[in-house]
């Protein structure tokens, strides 16, 4: 009982969780700085590490659905470890990759299935031990700001070690912190047992994978052939498509599918889903095409380009590490409303500001609002989510929503990097900034459909949908 109330504190179970969060939300983000060296060291283009910063995302968000599942089969800290396990051997990979090849297989895909296989423990343990709303926020809140600190931060961090070293001491970085999570994730202890009989829907996961990857990959197809961008943009809808058809069936035949069907009934989650991908379509998308726009046109550096990005760090520190205080005092649809008005101002800003401005500075105001939009709203966005159900489908929503996220990176970078990589000029810069403006209104208006009060769900009526 000793060990159990020990774990149970929060500094023991946070800090490895939310150190977790950081990293994997670094290494979506610190790549942004090093496009140019890493183009040039591995004798490719601006494009061949788009794609692999793109493929990296699409991959944690191809595999976090199942992974979420394989959580209740086998255990949240074994997966969890699991996972830490595979993203280290990838950023050893990456770090020692001779081409653009071998960077793939070490960050899009090792490092990107470890990162499926970690994110859905991360909170499914918070929703697990911080049952009061308050606190769970606050928790959240701490997982949360590390988050956005690593992808807001990622550009500054990165470019400090290529600029110091190279970029392929950033994922030494990246490998020296995993062993650190791994040391302190010792004392975690698993506060449900895992159900080795629970079956696992196998023909689901390769559907949700392959509808998915279609769908991404599609995008990233838009400015060299339209036909396939059709093409994989249809197949990507049909696949889901029998991904639902799948998962139903085997429902109605009293089997366990990958997704309970009553997960997609729930008009809450639903709404919260909306915003949570917006939120991170912005973040990345912004990151990618500011830092792409400032080192190939304006030829900064990887410093250079990481220290205005300090601005969208300090922004998202100071409202993520309130969202206690703020989860007290306002309702989650009014801070969720709030964040992406604050946002979209920010993005207007980098468009007006920014991409008419010689000077470096430009865009500080606009990375600045960027990241106190996104620090008010992310932490709502999940607890609304999180709180739609109860702890018996914590393992599925916790991996549909990570997924979720991670679909809306995928996006990010790939619509509004397509967007600028095929003109690098100041025209393409505004169009993918309008493009994301455009879709932050979408998530304002998911937003504002959520209801005032968000009740904690009962297992039985989570398990039943609203």
């Amino acid at each position: 009982m000793a060990a159990t109330t020990e774990i149970t504190r929060p500094r023991w179970v946070l800090l490895p969780l939310a150190a977790a969060q950081f990293i994997c939300s670094f290494a979506g983000s610190s790549m942004n700085v090093m496009i140019s060296d890493i183009s040039t060291d591995l004798d490719t283009t601006v494009q061949g590490v788009q794609v692999a910063i793109t493929l990296f995302l699409l991959v944690m968000a191809a595999l976090m659905i199942p992974c979420g599942k394989l959580t209740d089969r086998y255990g949240r800290k074994r997966c969890f470890v699991l996972g830490l396990a595979v993203y280290g051997i990838g950023a050893v990979v990456s770090g020692l990759a001779p081409n653009l090849g071998w960077l793939i297989l070490g960050n899009s895909i090792l490092e990107g299935i470890g990162t499926a296989l970690l994110i859905p423990p991360v909170y499914i343990l918070t929703t697990l031990l911080f049952t009061e709303m308050t606190s769970r926020a606050k928790a959240f809140g701490a997982i949360m700001a590390m988050g956005g600190i690593g992808a807001a931060a990622g550009p500054l961090i990165g470019g400090l070690i290529t600029s110091w070293s190279s970029w392929r001491a950033a994922f030494g970085f990246q490998a020296l912190v995993i062993v650190v999570i791994i040391l302190l994730s010792r004392r975690i202890i698993d506060p449900l047992p895992p159900n080795a009989d629970r079956s696992f829907d196998l023909v689901g996961a390769v559907l949700s994978a392959l509808g998915l990857v279609m769908l991404v990959t599609g995008i990233l197809a838009a400015d060299d052939n339209f036909v396939l961008m059709v093409v994989l943009l249809t197949l990507g809808a049909f696949v889901l498509t029998l991904f639902f058809l799948s998962i139903r069936a085997k429902e109605r035949a009293g089997r366990d599918p990958l997704l309970p069907t009553g997960l997609f009934r729930n008009r809450t989650s639903n709404l919260g889903l909306v915003t949570q991908n917006i939120q991170w379509l912005m973040l990345m998308g912004t990151s990618f095409v500011v830092a792409a726009y400032l080192q190939v046109v304006r030829g900064y550096n990887a410093i250079q380009t990481g220290v205005i990005f300090t601005a969208a760090t300090a922004g998202l520190l100071i409202t993520s590490l309130s969202a206690e205080r703020f989860a007290r005092r306002r309702a989650p649809r009014t801070l969720i409303m709030a964040g992406f008005v604050v946002t979209i101002a920010g993005v207007g800003l980098l468009l007006g500001i920014a991409g008419r401005s010689a000077e470096p500075w430009a865009a500080a105001p606009g990375l600045f609002l960027i990241g106190v939009g996104l620090g008010v709203m992310l932490t709502p966005s999940v607890t609304v989510v999180q709180s739609s159900f109860g702890e018996e489908l914590q393992g599925e929503i916790s991996g549909l929503s990570r997924s979720v996220s991670n679909l809306g990176s995928s996006l990010g970078t790939a619509l509004a990097g397509t967007i600028l990589v095929a003109n690098l000029t100041g025209q393409a810069y505004a169009a993918a900034m309008i493009t994301i403006a455009a879709l932050g209104f979408v998530g304002l208006v998911a937003a504002a459909m959520l209801p005032g009060t968000i009740p904690a769900a009962s297992a039985s009526a989570a398990g039943k949908g609203r």
